[in-house]
């Protein structure tokens, strides 16, 4: 694809097939993504549209054939392009040299038109194939612009060198523009040589990521691998046996080697620094973490910001309106310049062919969306669509859930308290209690019950029936015949309708305290009375306060909510310095609390790591998920952050800002080069000056459009 003209040709071929439902093309990437009915349309099909509307698309094996062989035509093109413009700018020089340094000499014409004619017909043939094949198929692109002012310059040469007498009859020079043709061809294809390197650049990151994952795996899911001392792992898994650091900087951004023990994750991509450990296979291929990481980047990068949509308007009508505009050029000056209206014409016809540029209104978004996502994946900040990319900037209000966003998430207890062993009435056989409690928590997969059961490791796992979850409450089941609960005192005290003091002052007693010191506090009851309670405690994370100030710095207002009682909300919002808290916050509240401060006015970004924040998340603006957290809540939200750090909200915002900056600055250009170019072109400022564009200069110009737009979207990899 050559322009904004060749992606809106290629999107309505594909969302003119059956059982296509969405379509999105990339100008930048040469990429398309297409949501369809397998049982409708196959790949092959959508092969075909493209190709009868005059393209070609990869479609054939895996994705990672797929883009293996995609880079290989990328190579492939771009050697070609190379040689072409190099032989191009040779051999235009010398028709450059010939028709401006030389007097003339016999047969001084002919040896211009053997010079010019390998660059067009040979060097330009790209233009022809491309443009022509448009116009066949009712359509009309950049390369039909290029095509029509070098045919033009060329045969109009031709013809005067042939017939010269239709001009010299008329007491007219019958003037030859080989030059002109030859130097369009060359700066057009320069342009372009700089324009895919740049294009090539901006997607870094994707190939870095890429780079990463290994060319095959000799394992699968349950094997246990030995990684040695700087060794890349091939597979996501658990440590079983040894400890090192490793360097994880490609998955989370962090610089710092993490230090891995046994029962840590560890993922595919990165490096084991300097001890050697075991790790047990979890995941293999294409269900790693960076292989997910890559997908998402990959389709992030070929999304489209609502910008866009604009833009693509406009593209769709901008060569037409180049080609009326240029033959209205060449009406106005045969009807208003008598004698050498028409060569005047014809000149200031193709240069308004060649200068008008919807290359650069093409690549303006997409290279920016490219850049500023790539830059996002590197610092681990994966960003799932060019629209929340561009949502993220406008954020005034953020609400964080506590447990695993503010906090570690990895609570452990602290203190308990436990009653003397029971004897169930259905089953005289004596249970342990702790045994009870470890069973139940066993079966939940909450962080604070995940730190119940590390701390009674060694328990035994008793049979569970009717086990349940009640969201933001606790958990209840049946051990030995008995309904046992576990959970917070608002639990309680629907289940027994009263406070621990009714049923048991001993394990009661250390509530309050623990309570005030900021501790969570779990209870363990049936509907008689309560036989254990555990203090737990969750601490903040490193970079919470800081992340917090510079969010509020930038005039953002920060909101907390947690299922957490009221005291223990208020120990790490003073320690945050979070003004607006609530507490025993179910699932559903979280989403009405979003509703609500949407309702005053804010845009509001939710952050969080589990599934009670699942709703929240999908019903904010921007939904910002922990990496560490649930899978539910990651394909709910729209940016994911690898290594969990409050502080990459502000990277967040920041780099937003600055692709946004990016965009309009492209934008601006793009569409004030076009809206001085082409009146520039047509000779508007003749009357007055007498200068009028060469055509040469204006085939540099336009090379030189394009080549700046995406040169100013690198700005972004910084």
């Amino acid at each position: 694809m050559g322009c904004a003209a060749c992606v809106a040709r290629v999107e309505n071929s594909l969302k003119a097939c059956k059982g296509v439902s969405a379509v999105s093309v990339s100008l930048a990437s040469n990429s398309a993504r297409v949501d369809y009915d397998p049982l409708v349309t196959t790949p092959a099909d959508l092969q075909k549209a493209v190709q009868d509307a005059g393209y070609d698309m990869i479609v054939d094996g895996t994705e990672d054939e797929a883009d293996s062989d995609a880079e290989i035509a990328r190579q492939d093109a771009y050697r070609s392009l190379r040689k072409d413009a190099v032989l191009s700018c040779v051999l235009a020089a010398l028709v450059m040299l010939l028709s401006m340094g030389f007097r003339d000499f016999p047969g001084k014409g002919y040896v211009l038109w053997a010079l010019a004619t390998p660059v067009v017909l040979w060097c330009g043939r790209r233009f022809f194939k491309a443009g022509f094949s448009a116009v066949r198929h009712g359509n009309a692109n950049m390369d039909t612009l290029v095509a029509l002012s070098v045919s033009i310059s060329y045969l109009f040469s031709i013809f005067n060198l042939l017939f010269p007498q239709v001009w010299t009859s008329r007491g007219l020079e019958a003037h030859l523009y080989f030059e002109s043709s030859t130097m369009i061809v060359a700066f057009i294809l320069i342009g372009r040589l700089l324009e895919e390197q740049a294009k090539h650049s901006t997607t870094a990151a994707i190939r870095k990521l890429m780079g990463l994952q290994p060319k095959s795996v000799q394992a699968r899911v349950g094997d246990v691998l030995v990684i040695k001392p700087g060794e890349r792992l091939s597979v996501d898994g658990t440590v079983t046996e040894g400890n090192s650091y490793v360097d994880e900087s490609m998955l989370t951004g962090e610089p710092v080697p993490a230090l891995k023990q046994p029962g840590m994750k560890v993922y595919a991509g990165t490096i084991n620094q300097n001890g050697s450990f075991s790790v047990r296979t979890e995941k293999v291929g294409g269900d790693t973490l960076l292989s997910a990481i890559i997908r998402m980047v990959r389709d992030a990068q070929g999304s489209k910001a609502p910008i866009q949509r604009m833009v693509d308007r406009i593209a769709a009508v901008f060569v037409p309106v180049i080609i009326l505009l240029s033959i209205l050029t060449l009406l106005a000056w045969i009807l208003l310049a008598p004698g050498d209206g028409v060569t005047m014409g014809l000149l200031a016809m193709v240069t308004v062919l060649v200068i008008a540029c919807p290359c650069s209104l093409g690549l303006a978004t997409p290279t920016a969306i490219i850049a500023g996502i790539g830059n996002g994946a590197s610092k681990g900040i994966l960003i799932k669509d060019a629209e929340s990319l561009q949502v993220a900037r406008k954020v005034d209000a953020v609400v964080m859930d506590k447990t695993g966003t503010l906090t570690e998430g990895k609570p452990s207890v602290v203190e308990s308290v436990w009653d003397p062993a029971i004897t169930t009435e259905d089953d005289p056989l004596e249970l342990n209690l702790r045994d009870v409690l470890y069973s139940l928590e066993h079966r939940s997969d909450h962080p604070l019950a995940l730190a119940v059961c590390e701390s009674l490791r060694g328990c035994e796992d008793l049979p569970v029936e009717d086990f349940e979850a009640v969201l933001g409450k606790g958990i209840a089941g049946k051990v030995a015949g008995t309904r046992f609960y576990v959970g917070n005192l608002e639990l309680l005290r629907e289940v027994l309708g009263a406070v621990p003091e009714a049923t048991n002052p001993l394990v009661a007693d250390s509530i309050g305290p623990w309570m005030d010191a900021g501790y969570t506090v779990t209870l363990l009851f049936d509907r008689t009375k309560v036989y254990a309670v555990l203090a737990l405690s969750d601490e903040l994370k490193e970079t919470s306060v800081q992340a917090v100030k510079a969010l509020q710095a930038k005039g953002i207002e920060i909101h907390m909510l947690t299922g957490d009682n009221e005291v223990a909300a208020r120990h790490i919002a003073q320690a945050t310095g979070i003004p607006h808290v609530k507490a025993h916050v179910l699932p559903q509240d979280k989403a009405e609390y979003v509703k609500k401060l949407q309702a005053s006015g804010k845009r509001v970004a939710m952050v969080g790591d589990g599934i009670n924040d699942s709703a929240a998340l999908a019903q904010a603006d921007l939904g910002i998920a922990m990496g560490t957290g649930s899978d539910i809540a990651i394909d709910t939200a729209q940016v994911t952050i690898v290594s969990s750090d409050l502080s990459k909200i502000g990277d967040l915002i920041r780099l937003s800002r600055r692709t946004v900056a990016v965009i309009r600055e492209n934008l601006f250009w793009a569409f004030f080069y076009n809206l001085l170019a082409v009146p520039l072109a047509a000779g508007a400022l003749y009357p007055f000056t007498g200068f009028l564009l060469n055509p040469m200069v204006a085939a540099a110009c336009m090379a030189l459009s394009s080549v700046c737009v995406v040169t100013n979207s690198l700005r972004l990899r910084r």
